[in-house]
């Protein structure tokens, strides 16, 4: 079995954050970083210098024998857009998508967002809240 390679680093979270470029980028993942600790009481961790994760549960692959610990739920700023992570599946919570604004979605966990102000962010809030509450009450989280 391969090993997992998305983990926890030992890395600064502000220090991160300062050296996102363009400075758009940056405030736009302060301020996400900002909404999540609002929502999220799980310290938050850099996973592998580019995502930005809370909590922590341990998942077993069904289909495979891949297993490992994963966030709770994260983001990501990336070039083109900030992915943020559902753990619980994004499609879990439709009245709240028809809220939320201008994003696109993966078919598993991610939402894709080009910029916050494409978004309620008070909604955003409550899709993580939702999210982390299910995945705690599913999973034995750490």
């Amino acid at each position: 079995m391969a090993e997992i390679k998305t983990k926890p680093v030992d890395s600064d979270i502000d220090k991160f954050l300062a050296a996102i470029e363009p400075e758009k980028k940056r405030a736009g993942s302060i301020e996400l970083k900002r909404l999540f600790d609002s929502v999220v009481k799980d310290k938050p961790a850099l996973w592998n210098n580019n995502m930005i994760g809370y909590g922590s549960y341990h998942y077993k692959s069904e289909r495979s024998s891949q297993e490992g610990d994963w966030p709770l739920t994260a983001f990501s700023p990336r070039k083109q857009y900030f992915a943020v992570y559902i753990m619980s599946g994004v499609k879990n919570y439709p009245d709240l998508l028809k809220k939320l604004g201008k994003y696109k979605i993966s078919s598993g966990s991610c939402i894709y967002i080009n910029k916050l102000e494409d978004i309620d962010t008070e909604v955003l809030k409550e899709i993580i809240s939702a999210s982390v509450a299910d995945m705690k009450k599913a999973y034995d989280s750490h």
